[in-house]
């Protein structure tokens, strides 16, 4: 058995201690970080290979970044970037062949304001996602995605006065029931 996590790191350079204590502590053959916020030249390849991990990353300075590491198998890049949108600069996502399992690390961003320019930005990228996910469910290739949805799995935002409504509230209905790609009235 496969054992993977996934972990927003929130600056990989910054935590690096708490990751490489985690990492000891849990010693899961795959591990997908995001937020990393470190440009592709900082990323702290040894420190991870130390730790007994290969590892394939997509950086950002300053904002997002995903990682996928791996025990050891290493990690063969299949795709950089969201799916859809070649011209797509933020370091949201990337996927690796691991031993024949097919692992993506995704960093969808968070949408807010909603409506706004952000959100259809999400919903986008999402949509595109589902179809992709979809597509290797139909191929029957085993697929893993990790993520973190940049939202709450619930009806309150981190603010609890905030309920989700309209477009988000039902976004995160259909993350929930599974049933990307979600599509707004």
């Amino acid at each position: 058995m496969v054992r993977i996590a996934t972990f927003n790191v929130n600056g990989v350079n910054g935590r690096l201690p708490v990751l490489l204590k985690w990492l000891a502590a849990t010693n899961y053959d795959i591990v997908c970080l995001q937020e990393l916020k470190t440009s592709d030249e900082k990323f702290p390849t040894e420190a991870i290979r130390e730790a007994g991990y290969s590892a394939i990353w997509h950086g950002q300075k300053s904002y997002n970044g995903v990682a996928i590491l791996s025990r050891g198998a290493s990690p063969v890049e299949r795709r950089r970037g969201l799916p859809g949108d070649p011209d797509d600069t933020h370091s949201r996502c990337i996927e690796a062949d691991v031993n024949g399992l097919i692992v993506g690390c995704l960093y969808l961003p968070n949408g807010n304001p909603v409506p706004g320019s952000k959100f259809d930005y999400k919903l986008r990228r999402a949509s595109s996602l589902g179809a992709q996910l979809s597509n290797a469910h139909d191929r029957m290739v085993a697929t893993v995605y990790s993520h973190h949805w940049g939202t709450l799995h619930g009806t309150h935002t981190v603010n609890r006065d905030r309920k989700f409504s309209g477009d988000q509230g039902a976004y995160m209905g259909s993350v929930r029931r599974n049933q990307l790609p979600y599509r707004p009235r």
